[in-house]
Formats: C-alpha cells, sequence, structure tokens
C-alpha cells in the first residue's frame, strides 16, 4: 500500500537533506517529528479499519503539514526554480504519484500486532528449547510467535512483554 503521506514524508527528508547541504538552520525537533509521522504511518499501514490507526495517520498528517510550512518557507530563500521543483515534489506526492522510491529497510519490524498491544522481537545465536520459551510466555500471559529456530515475537501488554524478554536475557549470551 503506498500513501501520499509516505510520499510526502519521503519528499520532505530529501528537501530537509538538501536544505541542511545549503546551510540552512533545521529546527532539532524536524528529525524526531519525521520519526514519528513515519512511525505513525507504518502503524496505520497495519490496520487501517482500526479507529487508533487513523487517528495515527491524522497526527502523522498535521506533523508533515507543520514541517512542509517551515520548510517551504526556507526553500523560497533559495530562488524561484528551486522552490518550484520541490513545490512540484509534494504536489505529486498528495496526487498518491510515487515522486522517490522508499529506500528498503533492512530492519525487521513486527506487523499485525494487535492494538492496544505491544510486541518484541528476539534473534538468539543458537536455537533454543521451545520448551521454556512456551514456558516463559504462558507465565506472563504472552502471545509468542517463532519466525524461526532462533527468531521469536511477543506480543501483550508492554510491561508483560518487558518482563519477559528480560526473562529470555539469558538465552542472548548462549
Amino acid at each position: 500500500m503506498n500513501l501520499p503521506s509516505e510520499q510526502i514524508w519521503l519528499v520532505l527528508v530529501k528537501l530537509l537533506t538538501d536544505l541542511k547541504k545549503k546551510n540552512h538552520e533545521i529546527p532539532h525537533e524536524f528529525n524526531s517529528d519525521l520519526a514519528l509521522a513515519r512511525s505513525s504511518i507504518n502503524t496505520y499501514k497495519r490496520d487501517p479499519t482500526h479507529p487508533e490507526m487513523i487517528n495515527a495517520l491524522a497526527n502523522a498528517d498535521m506533523t508533515l503539514n507543520r514541517i512542509q510550512e517551515s520548510l517551504i518557507t526556507m526553500a523560497e530563500e533559495e530562488g524561484e526554480e528551486y522552490l518550484d521543483k520541490w513545490l512540484d515534489y509534494l504536489k505529486r506526492a498528495t496526487k498518491g504519484e510515487t515522486v522517490f522510491e522508499m529506500p528498503q529497510s533492512r530492519s525487521k519490524f513486527l506487523i499485525n500486532t494487535p492494538p492496544g498491544m505491544s510486541s518484541g522481537r528476539i534473534t538468539l545465536k543458537n536455537p533454543l528449547a521451545e520448551e521454556r520459551v512456551n514456558e516463559i510466555a504462558e507465565w506472563n500471559g504472552l502471545i509468542i510467535e517463532f519466525d524461526d529456530d532462533c527468531t521469536v515475537a511477543l506480543y501483550g501488554d508492554k510491561d508483560k512483554v518487558q518482563h519477559g524478554l528480560k526473562e529470555m536475557g539469558p538465552f542472548f549470551s548462549e
């Protein structure tokens, strides 16, 4: 699923990077705000029908609009041709066109985490005893999913996921 918000986010990241190269002073919070917006967009993509996810996308769009406004103001200082180029990118992105290809992330994120639940994933050097992992998960009230012999995904309340991960800590040194 390719969302206009995703392309707008990518255009803004590229504009921010270009403006930074041109020695513009970029507010420090823009980087973290863009990271949060990207996370919200990805959250929405997991379950676009859930009301919380819809709110997450709306918040991301508001953040992107605020950042866009500031960056466009900076782009105006670079001249009309420069500004027109970036406005064209943003206009095309708003229409849902692919302006830039999304870079492929090497990180694997847990998808389809049920709304209201937290998740964690551990990857171990050696395969582990499935019975022991099941025991820890059951004790902590977690849902577990084995991706392979060395990778386990945990789902549940945030504090229980954290506790389960701590209990599995000794497996990391094996």
